[in-house]
């Protein structure tokens, strides 16, 4: 019985502070389980996206995250090796066309991209986000789109180099000091395969025809080792001692150094006259629509977002620290600035580089090698440094 007299009024004086607690804790377990449920409900009702993405898997997990975040799709990514990731899902997509399973690519690099546009595997797009872009950065046809870019480098130790030792142009990898010393990535894959096409089109164009064959013959001489792990594998070997060069790019050198390791590089430029546009080679990513993707209306979604200033923030900031390419962001990282980007036209680059890759492997390695790769003149012997009689592929131009 109240002590006021009458009634039934609940004994508010039961409930005591810990027993309050109890029950709040109770009710927010509660709510926090049915949250996570419901959740995990709506992501998977989210209509869904495929990517093929060969970028590194801890970069491209972030983007996603952030993707899925700011949208109401789910994306299914898939990737591939790092050896062979580009090559490898570039194939997947030829033997998918007829059936094709992804929405969107995303690769690291740009030749075979324009292969794939080529062979109609990508089709136009017209992202919002891509009228703020340069013309340089994307397909005239709208069939891909550049966006955050790596440089190709020299990699070395500071701790045996100086940087003025180190060579400042690619021609001069080839001196006699650099015998038994020099690695790079295996140029059937990845970005190292791209960059020998855009030498071919520029040195033969822009220097003098065979200069490119004159500059392979360099490499055999120099016993230069082309490793089969990529642009990682020839970083690690500078690490380890086995190498005093590495022929890579900026993201391997900078993934090192944020491991731990003592590693540093130069920005070599493909002449050696002080000319503005004959620098470093600047290879972007690209993305580009898959032609009869599944979900195309999530596909064109992704692709925008992609091509945000924010994904280029996220890279820029990653341990891959790749170079902004939107207007918004240009200076935005200073310690990322490459000097003097090579003029380039990628599509020329990318229509030789197949002769250009057979080209290598049989200069450097020997007759039988280069495989199915072919040669724009197999029945060609390679000249003298001096002789300067190859054909000429035509001049380079646009830029980067």
């Amino acid at each position: 019985m109240n002590e006021t007299g009458g009634g039934s009024e609940p004994r508010r004086a039961s409930r005591t502070p810990g027993a309050m607690a109890a029950i709040f804790s109770v009710l927010l377990t509660a709510w926090l389980l049915a949250a996570a449920a419901a959740g995990c409900g709506r992501r998977e009702d989210r209509p869904e996206v495929v990517l093929y993405v060969s970028a590194d898997d801890y970069v491209a997990r972030e983007v996603v995250a952030a993707f899925e975040q700011a949208s109401r799709f789910r994306v299914r990514m898939v990737g591939d090796t790092e050896a062979s990731k580009t090559t490898g899902l570039v194939e997947r997509l030829r033997a998918e066309r007829e059936a094709p399973v992804a929405d969107v690519f995303w690769s690291s690099e740009v030749f075979m991209t324009i292969d794939l546009a080529r062979e109609g595997v990508l089709v136009p797009s017209d992202p919002p986000a891509a009228a703020s872009r340069p013309a340089v950065s994307r397909d005239p046809e709208g069939r891909w789109h550049g966006f955050a870019a790596r440089a190709r480098v020299i990699a070395y130790d500071p701790d045996r180099l100086s940087p003025e030792e180190v060579p400042q142009a690619w021609s001069d990898v080839i001196r006699d000091r650099w015998t038994g010393r020099v690695v790079m990535a295996d140029p059937r894959f990845g970005t190292t395969s791209g960059h020998l096409g855009v030498m071919k089109v520029w040195w033969d164009a822009r220097l003098m025809p065979g200069f490119y064959d004159a500059w392979l013959l360099g490499l055999r001489d120099v016993g230069v080792r082309m490793l089969p792990g990529g642009n990682a594998a020839a970083v690690r070997a500078v690490l380890d001692g086995e190498a005093d060069l590495a022929l890579t790019d900026t993201d391997d050198v900078w993934a090192a150094q944020a491991a731990g390791g003592r590693i540093a590089m130069v920005y070599p430029r493909h002449a050696k006259d002080p000319g503005r546009g004959l620098g470093t080679l600047l290879i972007p990513n690209t993305v580009g629509l898959v032609a009869g993707g599944p979900n195309p209306e999530a596909a064109m979604a992704l692709i925008d977002f992609l091509l945000s200033p924010a994904v280029e923030r996220i890279l820029a900031e990653s341990d891959s620290r790749n170079i902004p390419m939107h207007p918004e962001l240009l200076g935005a990282y200073p310690e990322l600035d490459v000097p003097d980007p090579l003029e380039v036209d990628f599509a020329a680059a990318a229509a030789v580089r197949a002769p250009a890759v057979a080209r290598a492997l049989r200069v450097v390695l020997g007759p039988a090698e280069g495989g199915d790769w072919p040669d724009a003149s197999p029945s060609a012997a390679a000249p003298e440094p001096d002789a300067g009689d190859g054909p000429s592929e035509g001049a380079a131009g646009g830029g980067t």
